[in-house]
């Protein structure tokens, strides 16, 4: 009998799915994603960071910002290479099978160049899937994992016709926690191919940073993992993934309304004069905007615009500091 992954159809799941159908209507009403690269590439910088910090990669967003654009960055060997691997993985949705093994294992490859031994195979030890350092549970034994992806994989192909994406996608992603195929970059993949899934889908999820909104509910991550271990099916955690879609989605419709046409003529004027990913001080700016006053540029430009999302602070946390940089996203 072929293998089916026990989950359950519950009121919350199939309002969640309504709900995220609705928020993409509307996203795609409201922006349009692909005549904005810049946007488009801000987003996969945060999926690549999130994804990696869930994996305790301590490099910050601007430092993945740095690693990506090519500036030199004084970090850990090993973390600086995931930035780049992850980020190569990531470019490549869109442009692989989903439903082969064969393409996951290349993508694990591209993932872990150099930093894992059994990069783009399958892990001949024992495993287990871990928050810190407590242990969520431990794999099935390597011994099973090759038949039990093919049975995954199996399920996938026949159900991509007749399960709805959204929880098709996350059922993957559960199981293939759960079977934990890898040494090593297992929760990179399982997000990966999560997002890759729902962008064959609808292709703006290429530029959604759903890792993002996991990484900010990461211990309620892991214990829906650890339920669903529990409960021998994972409904618990397709209820908690479309919940983080959806919150994503809204945020993404609520920064939608702060589009072009509504700004004031200072953050136009602002954003006229800023390179994309380039960091600049607040006299470089006042220069470009033949500025005298600090305070005209922080209350008029600089202030709306941080609070729209449209330019970022390097030193978020210490907004008056010296060393404080602005960069346009």
């Amino acid at each position: 009998m072929s293998y089916i992954p026990p989950y359950q159809i519950t009121d919350k799941i199939l309002s969640f799915v309504a709900d995220i159908s609705e928020r993409i209507g509307k996203i795609t009403e409201r922006t349009n994603l692909d005549s904005k690269p810049h946007l488009r590439k801000n987003n996969k910088i945060k999926s690549v960071h999130s994804s990696l910090a869930i994996e305790a990669n301590s490099l910050s967003l601007d430092e993945v910002r740095d690693v990506i654009n090519g500036r030199t960055v004084m970090g850990k060997q090993k973390e600086i290479l995931e930035v780049k691997n992850a980020y190569a993985a990531y470019e490549k949705i869109g442009r692989f099978d989903i439903y082969s093994i064969d393409e996951l294992k290349r993508l694990h490859g591209i993932m872990t160049k150099y930093t894992v031994e059994e990069s783009g195979n399958f892990r001949r030890g024992e495993e287990g899937v871990f928050n810190g350092d407590k242990c969520v549970f431990m794999a099935p034994p390597a011994s099973l994992v090759p038949e039990q992806m093919q049975n995954l994989f199996d399920w996938m192909n026949k159900a991509k016709d007749t399960v709805h994406p959204l929880i098709l996608a996350a059922v993957f992603h559960y199981e293939f926690v759960f079977i934990h195929p890898f040494a090593d970059g297992n929760g990179r993949m399982a997000r990966l191919w999560h997002t890759a899934i729902l962008a064959a889908w609808k292709p703006m999820f290429e530029f959604i940073p759903i890792e993002s909104q996991i990484e900010k509910f990461q211990d309620g991550y892991y214990n829906a993992i650890s339920q669903c271990h529990i409960d021998g099916e994972s409904t618990v955690f397709i209820e908690f993934i479309l919940e983080q879609i959806c919150a994503v989605l809204g945020e993404i419709l609520n920064s939608a309304k702060y589009s072009s046409d509504i700004l004031s003529e200072y953050v136009k004027k602002l954003l006229s004069v800023m390179e994309y990913d380039t960091p600049y001080t607040a006299t470089a700016i006042l220069s470009l905007l033949n500025l005298k006053s600090k305070e005209t540029l922080r209350k008029n430009y600089l202030n709306p615009a941080i609070e729209n999302g449209l330019v970022i602070m390097t030193l978020p946390d210490k907004p008056n500091s010296r060393n404080q940089r602005y960069i346009k996203t």
